[in-house]
């Protein structure tokens, strides 16, 4: 199917802007108090009540926020905004910083695994091997009237409540006619679905012969490189290979903000271990963490009810396949429970047969639960098997097996496949030389069965003659042996666990707002304040900024408006420690530290002023008594 072009928008009814009412909320030049009341309870006692019913719209209130402090907002907003994409500010950006340092903590760094950086643009050969060309597509249907379009699982899912993914064009076609489900910017009738190709589309060049696409995933990059980072690493095995980096996939019709971007920051890693030793070194460690799972067998049932069972437990019953995934599935709980997303508002959702990537044996999707959408995926954990390695080896003709050595070398007869040079010749001329090496490189079995009943085999694109190679016994002596690895992938999108960081630490102390951001996530760890503008005390606190950034904190100098108005702005933006220098700061070079949280205060000498902050850092904001 040809691709298909994008609407006009300015054909449209609405806006591009007014389309993705959900990305971000309406530029304001300020956070009137007439508008937080729109979105606030109207209880007096709002600290007594969950966020959840002292805010009516968390994610109206959050988005507001989010752009006024300079965390993120819609892109290209001069211009009327796009749908799908996001820009982040310069608490945002700190923010997405602190979150990716510290998965490499949590992941990369305790295991010794490495990190690599490769292209955003991929050749089409790569994708077309990896199965992406012929799989990566979405439903698509377009309205009769307006000439929108969207994807058609995720309106009837939102129609319905039924579980979309994996459906046919069939089957949403009829669902969409049999809930009257109508387009939802006029009103006009959907179009019969189609599949729409979600990558995006290039040519690398002058001339454009060469087709690409903008990756979909990190990981054919890994892949691809598999071999020589396997080298450079000195064959150590198992190995975690990570890749932090910018995706893209050409969403049809984005309508959830931060949770659905076109371009976005994903963080993944391929675990490559050997299938014939799976387990896990580290399961010990995480054995009786207990995971919410919702079943492939309990969803089959039509429910969706999650079961709650250890990890040691989910391994024995095969509840998880691989050992590796029950692993880093435990870490993924724990690491998002640092992030501020406790545990009951975590789960993982396995995928049904029909639902899985073209490559996946066994996928979970990490969900938490958010306030607009619901149970929403910020991780995705899929068992790969042998699936990539093979496919890139076969269209290739590398050897991307790993050798295993014996431990005494043995001596045994053994039957080999020799290519036939002088027939392979004839028939495939200056191709001889890689048909011969994809002959010499492929399962010996199957060529020696193809050899006995005399018919041709097919190795990648070929098919090859039975008189093209020889079966040949010899004597060989053995000291190892080859095997194609299997891979476990965790997958996380930045941009959703940003979202989701900011969502789980908005609280409301009496009447006023809080980002209550751990202080190792916070990407401003403390402001520092004159007291006022005058007296020197601009002079004396721009010193103690400048000794705290030499000690390495993260901090701000603000030296805008009140004191009152100051200790506020940092509130909402999520900065732990508020140091105030006034006169007494002057007198005895003792300051102010103010905790966010609390509210509490303590005074300090600046001279340990820094060793005050990490100490807080570790045991928490204690006032003295």
């Amino acid at each position: 199917m040809p691709l298909l072009r994008l609407p006009d928008t300015s054909k449209s009814k609405t806006s591009n802007r007014q389309a993705c009412e959900s990305q971000i909320t309406t530029r304001t030049d300020s956070f009137r108090k007439a508008d937080k009341t729109k979105i606030l309870s109207s209880a007096r006692t709002l600290s007594r009540e969950p966020l959840q019913q002292q805010i009516k719209d968390k994610h109206k209130l959050l988005s507001e926020t989010a752009r006024r402090r300079g965390f993120f907002w819609g892109s290209f907003e001069i211009y009327g905004g796009l749908s799908g994409f996001l820009d982040l500010g310069p608490l945002g950006v700190g923010l997405k910083r602190q979150i990716e340092d510290t998965w490499r903590q949590f992941f990369l760094q305790r295991h010794g695994f490495v990190e690599v950086s490769t292209p955003i643009i991929t050749p089409h050969k790569v994708l077309e091997a990896s199965g992406h060309v012929e799989n990566f597509k979405d439903p698509m249907t377009e309205c009769s009237n307006c000439k929108r379009r969207f994807r058609a699982d995720q309106l009837v899912k939102e129609a319905t409540g039924l579980e979309t993914e994996g459906m046919s064009l069939e089957q949403l076609g009829a669902l969409l006619k049999e809930r009257h489900v109508k387009c939802p910017e006029c009103g006009g009738e959907l179009g019969p679905p189609q599949y729409f190709m979600t990558m995006f589309k290039t040519s690398i060049g002058p001339y454009g012969e060469d087709p690409a696409y903008g990756r979909p995933e990190a990981a054919q990059g890994i892949f691809v490189n598999f071999r020589r980072i396997l080298e450079t690493m000195r064959e150590r095995f198992p190995i975690g290979i990570a890749q932090v980096g910018t995706v893209l996939r050409n969403e049809i019709s984005p309508r959830q903000g931060p949770i659905r971007l076109r371009e976005f920051t994903i963080m993944d890693f391929e675990l490559f271990f050997d299938p014939a030793e799976p387990d896990c070194p580290y399961l010990d460690e995480v054995i009786s963490e207990e995971l919410s799972i919702v079943t492939e067998e309990t969803r089959s049932k039509g429910t969706e009810n999650a079961t709650k069972i250890k990890v040691g437990e989910a391994v024995k019953r095969q509840v998880i396949k691989a050992p590796w995934a029950a692993y880093f599935m435990a870490l993924s709980k724990r690491f998002l429970t640092q992030l501020g997303v406790d545990g009951q508002h975590q789960r993982f959702f396995e995928k049904l047969p029909s639902e899985r990537a073209h490559y996946s044996a066994q996928t979970f999707d990490h969900e938490i639960e958010l306030d607009r959408w619901g149970w929403t995926e910020v991780a995705g954990f899929a068992y790969r098997t042998d699936y990539d390695l093979r496919k890139h080896m076969e269209a290739t003709g590398e050897d991307l097996r790993v050798f295993k050595p014996c431990s005494t070398p043995r001596l045994r007869k053994i039957k080999s496949i020799k290519p036939n040079h002088q027939n392979l010749r004839k028939i495939y001329q200056e191709q001889t030389g890689r048909i011969a090496d994809l002959i010499s490189k492929d399962d010996p079995e199957k060529l020696l069965t193809a050899k006995k009943a005399g018919q041709s085999v097919k190795i990648g694109s070929y098919d090859i003659p039975s008189d093209c190679f020889d079966v040949v016994e010899e004597e060989v002596k053995e000291t190892g042996t080859r095997f194609l690895p299997h891979v476990v992938e965790p997958s996380f999108g930045v941009e959703r666990l940003l979202y989701a960081t900011l969502e789980y630490n908005l609280k409301m102390k009496e009447d006023r707002l809080i980002l209550g951001l751990p202080f190792k996530l916070a990407p401003v760890q403390a402001s520092v304040f004159p007291l006022v503008n005058k007296d020197g005390l601009q002079k004396r606190a721009t010193e103690v900024y400048e000794a705290l950034i030499a000690d390495g904190l993260r901090v701000e100098y603000d030296e805008a408006g009140s004191i009152g108005r100051r200790y506020a702005r940092a509130d909402e933006a999520g900065v732990p420690l508020g140091i105030t220098i006034d006169y007494d700061t002057l007198k005895d070079d003792t300051v102010t530290v103010r905790d966010r949280d609390s509210w509490s205060q303590m005074r300090t000498h600046v001279g340990t002023l820094a060793s005050t902050i990490h100490t807080i850092v570790k045991e928490g904001f204690n006032t003295p008594k």
